[in-house]
């Protein structure tokens, strides 16, 4: 089906950073125009003059912890994880996991997100996938690995091999499905929950597979410690180094606490960081050396991580306390708008591997694009498209959300489910999952 969209505003994130007035001509999927198109289509899409995005690309995402929302509040990390996100992860069941998938597919749809890389649970990973698949999200998806499980309930302790086994078998069932929508990554959680050899391992399997390591990495100063502790004294990216995992497939979610060594061996091995202000501030981890990083040429994109420990999954409040919280550690501009937009799109799909095929509003690329309202009151003067974009609009000023050329949100409405259902779902699923975990 060909797909005109017209009378858009279109900040097209190219490599010049082009905003021009216009449309956009979608055919099978694919951008094939892009400005002022003269040709018929089979449908025609009036965009009311609103900004016209590459969908956002977010990098850190926990899918299976949607139904988790308000059980996890104020605890520092290693409590909030040992305490309600273990005993929670550890009681899903497929049910609950669909439930999850679904509710957090819808909330990320609805407020402009395209394409998600997610760390799901120990178990019921092919569930994820099947709910990704129906629900027309493009997801890098990885199944949590952990052989050092520590406090964690027993259902999350696996054995290396076992663990590896299950990797390699969601990677031949699911990676390339979809039309290629969907893909698989290796996912070890966190150094303190992995022993040396699963790292290890799992660098060896990236190389020869050529798969994305989706990992946490110096989120917390007690973690850093832990992993200090564990390591023999290196701190924790030198530690992944010395697995071999530090090359450009690592995507190293946090990196709140990277001294300058650690800071340059990320620019060096272009490690791939996930920065998730929100996530940093309601733990209180801290804040990540975002504009150091950014000025060394590092490898940054942005994710809200899990609703355990944001609340919410919307892209356009990741952008604004990127900015903000940069402009307080080192005076307004330290992360302009236009350059922390570029990581919500181009520099997510980078991260991902996805540069050739989405980030971008260009022919040859897929058609993953959203329409942002600009009539709303709160956006008003409008002066300057980068600045409304990441400091005044918010998720529910998405008016239109696009994957793969069909419209999956449209007039701020899913297209392919019914929200009612699925948030009723969703309370029913948290209600047993709570229960299961033994957690009132």
């Amino acid at each position: 089906m060909n797909v005109l969209l017209r009378n858009a505003t279109i900040v097209t994130m190219n490599d010049a950073q082009e905003i021009v007035a216009g449309d956009v001509l979608v055919r099978d999927g694919v951008i094939v125009a892009v400005g002022s198109v003269d040709q018929s289509a089979d449908r025609v899409i009036d965009a009311g003059g609103g900004y016209l995005l590459p969908g956002f690309v977010q990098t850190h995402v926990h899918l299976c912890q949607t139904l988790f929302r308000s059980f996890a509040d104020d605890l520092s990390l290693l409590d909030w994880l040992r305490l309600r996100v273990w005993p929670l992860e550890a009681a899903h069941t497929r049910a609950t996991l669909r439930a999850a998938t679904r509710l957090a597919a819808a909330e990320l749809l609805l407020s402009g997100t395209t394409t998600a890389l997610t760390m799901e649970t120990v178990h019921g990973t092919d569930v994820v996938f099947e709910e990704l698949e129906a629900c027309g999200l493009r997801a890098t998806v990885g199944k949590c690995m952990m052989d050092r499980p520590g406090d964690a309930p027993p259902r999350l302790h696996e054995r290396l091999q076992a663990s590896v086994d299950e990797s390699l078998a969601l990677h031949r069932r699911w990676h390339g499905a979809a039309n290629g929508r969907l893909r698989v990554a290796f996912a070890p959680r966190f150094a303190v929950s992995c022993t040396r050899e699963l790292l290890e391992a799992v660098a060896a399997l990236s190389e020869q597979h050529q798969l994305l390591v989706h990992t946490h990495a110096a989120e917390s100063r007690d973690e850093v410690a832990v992993v200090r502790s564990l390591s023999g004294g290196p701190g924790n990216l030198e530690y992944l180094a010395l697995t071999g995992l530090a090359t450009p497939r690592l995507c190293a979610a946090h990196c709140v606490w990277v001294d300058d060594t650690e800071q340059a061996l990320i620019a060096e091995r272009a490690v791939n960081v996930l920065h998730c202000p929100g996530s940093n501030l309601k733990l209180g981890s801290g804040i990540a050396p975002i504009a150091e990083l950014h000025a060394r040429g590092a490898s940054i994109s942005l994710g809200a991580d899990g609703a355990a420990c944001n609340n919410r999954l919307d892209m356009f409040d990741e952008m604004r306390l990127a900015a903000t919280l940069q402009a307080m550690r080192h005076g307004p501009g330290a992360l302009p708008a236009r350059d922390v937009l570029w990581m919500a799109t181009r520099g997510g799909a980078r991260a991902l591997g996805l540069d050739r095929e989405v980030g971008s509003i260009e022919p040859g690329k897929r058609a993953d694009l959203i329409v942002v309202d600009r009539d709303r009151p709160h956006l008003q003067p409008d002066r300057d498209a980068w600045s409304t974009l990441v400091y005044a609009a918010r998720g529910p000023d998405v008016r239109l959300t696009m994957v793969d050329g069909e419209v999956l949100v449209e007039d701020f409405a899913l297209t392919r489910f019914d929200p009612l259902d699925i948030a009723s779902a969703a309370r029913t699923a948290a209600v047993e999952l709570a229960a299961a975990a033994g957690i009132r």
